[in-house]
């Protein structure tokens, strides 16, 4: 358990010393390229200085080199998570419940139009993420007993892997989409809120971040949007139902008899008007379909029967994020109050979770001077099946998740976050138990 976070902190300040090395050297280069006279010289203006406070990814502008990579159709970027979790009172168990996890993620996106090759064509792909850390999974198995994952970034350990991968294609004005390869319909495509939707920058609870009814999927498969007017869109996607976690795919892509789980979404982008401008808000309603079996809860009376499973399950959702306020009027300040709402529902006679619903808020910029500033609050909760509570485990209820942060941005590119979670009857059948849950998340953008 310790020496996995002091492998991430060693890895996080190695990178920053090259980083600090990194802007030095710029500053030379610089103070090398300054004109001798006091007499401007007629020359091609130079790149700003680098500025730790202010540049906006750590390792700056590379010199110039990464606006002319982006300039000319490549834009790479580097991100690093690191969280710990600590269990400090209630659930299962307190001794030794503490929990170190992290990340990285390396993405680098193609955009062929800029390339003068496809117009509307670019290619994206994570060729290197990695997770480490304490299994957050059996952590909050062993000393929380919830649902949910306290730190929904948190992995297994995974030095590298390829994520996922895709070519897009957008046509007519970028009113139509489509996109194929290794997708991910969870944290890219369905069901997407911007108050609730990243482990990474906002709510750290997996059940603050997605709703658990939808069978998200992560694998090869082939999506399509249309925004038919900017204030609707539809779309939809199927997947391989047997796509495997760090996985390429292809092993399983539409090999069996279930060959493909859907997806089907419609939503609204209304804009209100207020005082210091439009108020921009996303709704959207869909459903979702799942081929492969899964046995149905029932009493089997002590073996005698035998287990039966049904397929075809469907399943619907409905989702939404709401600018309620702005503090001022220009067009670019985000300064103000947002609300987010969820709910979702799956046949309780093979799901475990029957019907889930989520709301909260967050406020950017209450504190003077801390603009960027973002302080969440949000509850979520779980009511579990009633036909797994009859059949399965006896008593099984409902579990809800309450979660306050406060995203302390240090830099452009550092972002610092307290959070601390209450997990009222953790598992939905462990009323005493109730969970106090405090966690740190620290975020850097290379």
């Amino acid at each position: 358990m310790i020496q996995t976070p002091l492998r991430s902190r060693w890895l996080l300040a190695g990178l920053t010393l090259v980083a600090l090395t990194f802007a030095a050297d710029t500053r030379l280069q610089a103070d090398d390229k300054a004109p001798q006279s006091a007499q401007p010289a007629a020359t091609a203006p130079q790149a700003e200085p680098y500025d730790l406070w202010k540049t906006k990814k750590l390792t700056g502008d590379w010199g110039g080199a990464r606006t002319s990579l982006e300039d000319s159709g490549i834009k790479i970027s580097l991100v690093y998570n690191q969280q710990y979790m600590v269990n400090m009172r209630g659930g299962l168990e307190t001794k030794n419940g503490n929990d170190f996890a992290g990340s990285y993620e390396l993405s680098v996106v193609l955009d062929f139009d800029k390339m003068g090759l496809i117009p509307g064509g670019s290619f994206f792909i994570r060729p290197a993420k990695g997770t480490w850390g304490g299994e957050a999974s059996d952590f909050d198995k062993e000393k929380i007993g919830g649902l949910f994952k306290t730190n929904g970034d948190a992995g297994t350990e995974e030095p590298v892997y390829v994520d996922k991968w895709w070519y897009r294609q957008r046509l007519s004005d970028d009113r139509i989409e489509f996109r194929v390869g290794r997708i991910d319909t969870k944290k890219d495509l369905f069901d997407r809120n911007k108050i609730a939707g990243s482990e990474d920058i906002q709510f750290m609870n997996a059940a603050l971040v997605a709703d658990p009814t939808i069978p998200h999927k992560h694998g090869l498969g082939i999506y399509a949007n249309t925004w038919p007017t900017d204030w609707l869109w539809v779309r939809a996607a199927i997947v391989d139902p047997e796509a495997r976690a760090r996985r390429t795919g292809f092993d399983t892509g539409f090999h069996g008899e279930d060959r493909v789980r859907g997806f089907l979404e419609v939503g609204l982008a209304p804009r209100f008007d207020s005082a210091n401008g439009k108020l921009l808000g996303h709704y959207h309603l869909g459903a979702w379909y799942r081929p492969h079996p899964k046995a149905e809860y029932r009493n089997d009376l002590g073996g005698l029967l035998a287990p039966r499973s049904r397929s075809g399950d469907v399943g619907f959702y409905f989702g939404c994020d709401q600018l309620v306020w702005k503090e001022n009027a220009e067009p670019k300040d985000k300064q103000g109050l947002s609300m987010f709402a969820r709910y979702g529902y799956a046949h309780d006679d093979v799901n475990r979770i029957e019907h889930f619903w989520s709301i909260g808020g967050q406020y950017r910029g209450v504190f003077e001077g801390r603009d960027k500033d973002v302080l969440g609050l949000g509850v979520a909760q779980a009511i579990l099946s009633d036909q797994y509570g009859d059949e399965v485990h006896d008593g099984a209820d409902r579990e809800t998740v309450y979660e306050l942060y406060y995203a302390y941005q240090l830099t452009p590119w550092c972002v610092f976050t307290p959070d601390l979670q209450f997990v009222t009857n953790p598992g939905g059948d462990q009323d005493d138990r109730d969970a106090i849950v405090a966690g740190l998340r620290f975020r850097v953008t290379f």
